[in-house]
């Protein structure tokens, strides 16, 4: 029991350190992007972002290096990477806004939901299958929209681009109603335990 609680209470893990790692590359996409005008460099940077996401998820369950640090950092790190991007893509694509807004809006509340359920439970959920889901349309997305132009030499077809825009926004409107959900029931089960 001590070793899982001093495992949980760890932070400066490999997982950690590469969750950190991204959280760092945020500032250098968003230069190639927006000030360099550099849609194969920053596709590369977004690739090593994503690619590092998927390697700090199996280091930590692959060699039993599961925080609560990283279990908080990890979707900190993945929600500003998507922001920052989607906020780059807004200025080409004004009807981003939509995905943008929404996503705020969820990860706040998802924030501040989480932080009470934290309080409550004195425990840190791990992500779900719709938040997940909700990352990978997002990170395709935003790729699509920056490497259309890289491979076929054209900005990328109006349809296409609102139907992903409106696709990923089904699915973060589904992964926003799905946490809140799971966290108000986590809250009042363990107010209704508490009162036992």
């Amino acid at each position: 029991m001590s070793e899982e609680k001093d495992r949980s209470s760890k932070i400066f893990t490999i997982p950690n350190v590469i969750s950190m790692f991204r959280i760092l590359l945020i500032p250098f996409f968003i230069w190639t992007y927006a000030l360099l005008h550099n849609s194969l460099l920053t596709v590369i940077l977004l690739a090593v972002s994503g690619v590092s996401d998927v390697l700090d998820g199996f280091i930590a369950r692959k060699f039993n290096m599961v925080s609560d640090l990283g279990k908080a950092l990890d979707p900190v790190a993945d929600k500003l990477t998507q922001l920052a991007m989607i906020f780059c893509l807004v200025f080409r694509f004004n009807y981003m806004v939509i995905p943008f807004i929404l996503l705020a809006i969820k990860e706040i509340i998802a924030a501040t939901t989480g932080m009470a359920v934290i309080k409550a439970t004195n425990k840190v959920r791990s992500a779900e299958w719709h938040g997940k889901a909700a990352t990978a349309c997002i990170y395709i997305m935003m790729i699509m929209h920056v490497v259309w132009n890289i491979f076929f030499k054209v900005e990328i077809p109006f349809t296409v681009s609102v139907i992903s825009v409106a696709v990923t926004t089904a699915v973060i409107l589904l992964s926003f109603i799905l946490y809140t959900s799971r966290n108000i029931k986590l809250i009042r089960g363990a107010k209704k335990d508490a009162e036992k």
